[in-house]
């Protein structure tokens, strides 16, 4: 009887499609269409169903220069939902998380999961029953690829896509070479548009023949990145799993206009706006902000309207998260940036110098930082339970004309109570 073997796995969970995926969820109706998701101000194509892929819709391109073809395939769109996304995005990381707490979330949509707790002989099986699940529990559609190494588990998740059953697994392969010859050099995770030139130039079309090449060429002729990713199709882990969060660094927020801006009074309220919510950000994250920049900038392609952008930064007295000082501060930075005449396509607030809020006092802390720091929570705690802004400060104004365009938003936010899809009898 052969014992079982207990070797290093690395998962890679993938959504399929993922922001069309978020869509469907809550429309039945569009779960056999072809379906697209722009970008901000509703600009590009960056999610496309299966259904949209095969009329030839590509990804990344201008939504005006698809149009026609969505029109004519009466192909549904949808604006850029971001807060639908991260709320789904967190369930299915959740969900992940129940095979095993060793996870590195790679992206909104993909995740690496380390599953050697596992036998080699249970492990496919185990691919279909966390698909299973995550499509169970979420809703959300997933691909698996399982390898000994991350780069070999993107390889197996590139091939699981074309798969009907979802999961692909190297373990236990012998000789991957078939394999990866089948997968194009630019399909190789680490593998960019300039590395994929050098390498065609140098005879190598294809993740096999990467493999197979010496490590004295590869260090000689690339770098030491190439030299890790060799390794890693081979068999051997040299990029380590991250399953920590490190602590952000900055924080910004930032926005193209869904109109050019050009009064004054329009701006102080976006960047209002961008600067509670990143202030709202670090303080979910327990830190402060010891300076903030603020920068605007027209549209570098309309310069028959002059190009302008500028920025500048200012350092807090205190190393702080108030939303009412960081404010403050934005309209004063704002107020010695802004030039009349010029009509603003971007704005944004970024927060640096990020250290832990560890309630320590200092020097000049006073009962009224107290009271400023308990409104901070209730306001935290009132927006979180019914959406975001829903207690605010009037200079990010009401009416918000220069917010992003959104014209074929869904409106859902599984977040927000009073977004949820109403059902009627």
């Amino acid at each position: 009887m052969s014992s079982i073997q207990y070797t290093r796995k690395i998962a890679l969970i993938d959504c399929n499609s993922f922001y069309v995926s978020c869509e469907r969820l809550f429309n039945p109706k569009i779960r056999k269409k072809p379906v697209v998701v722009l970008s901000n101000n509703d600009g590009c194509i960056i999610s496309r169903s299966n259904e949209a892929k095969a009329l030839g819709i590509k990804m990344g391109e201008p939504y005006f220069k698809e149009k026609e073809i969505i029109v004519k395939n009466n192909v549904q769109v949808f604006s850029s939902n971001y807060s639908l996304y991260g709320d789904i995005s967190r369930r299915v990381m959740r969900t992940l998380k129940r095979f095993n707490s060793d996870i590195e979330i790679y992206s909104i949509d993909e995740a690496f999961l380390d599953l050697s707790n596992f036998s080699d002989n249970e492990i496919e099986n185990i691919g279909h029953e966390i698909r299973s699940i995550v499509l169970k529990w979420t809703g959300i559609p997933t691909s698996i690829g399982i390898a000994k190494t991350k780069t070999l588990s993107k390889v197996a998740n590139h091939i699981a896509k074309k798969k009907k059953s979802g999961v692909v697994s190297l373990i236990g392969i012998e000789n991957i070479d078939p394999i990866l010859e089948k997968v194009d050099i630019n399909d190789v995770w680490g593998v960019g548009r300039q590395l994929t030139k050098f390498y065609h130039q140098n005879g190598i079309y294809n993740a096999k023949q990467l493999k197979n090449k010496s490590n004295t060429w590869i260090k000689k002729s690339s770098n030491v990145l190439s030299s890790r990713t060799a390794m890693e199709l081979r068999g051997i882990p040299c990029i380590d799993l991250e399953t920590k969060n490190s602590k952000r660094k900055s924080c910004v927020v930032s926005r193209s206009f869904g109109k050019r801006v050009e009064d004054l009074q329009e701006l102080r309220e976006a960047i209002a706006g961008y600067s509670l919510n990143a202030s709202e950000k670090i303080r979910s994250e327990s830190l402060v902000a010891k300076a903030i920049t603020v920068f605007v900038r027209t549209s570098p392609f309309q310069r028959n309207f002059g190009y302008y952008s500028n920025s500048k930064t200012v350092d807090f007295p205190i190393a702080t998260n108030n939303s009412i000082e960081t404010v403050k501060v934005a309209m004063v930075i704002l107020d010695s940036i802004f030039k009349n005449g010029y009509r603003y396509q971007k704005a944004g607030v970024m927060l640096t110098g990020l250290s832990n809020a560890d309630g320590k006092k200092n020097l000049f802390s006073s009962e009224k930082d107290e009271k400023i720091n308990s409104l901070m929570r209730s306001i935290d705690n009132t927006n979180y339970k019914y959406g975001r802004s829903t207690l605010s400060l009037a200079s990010a104004g009401v009416q918000k004309g220069w917010n992003m365009r959104r014209q074929y938003s869904s409106k859902i936010d599984t977040a927000d109570f009073y977004c949820l899809p109403t059902i009627r009898a």
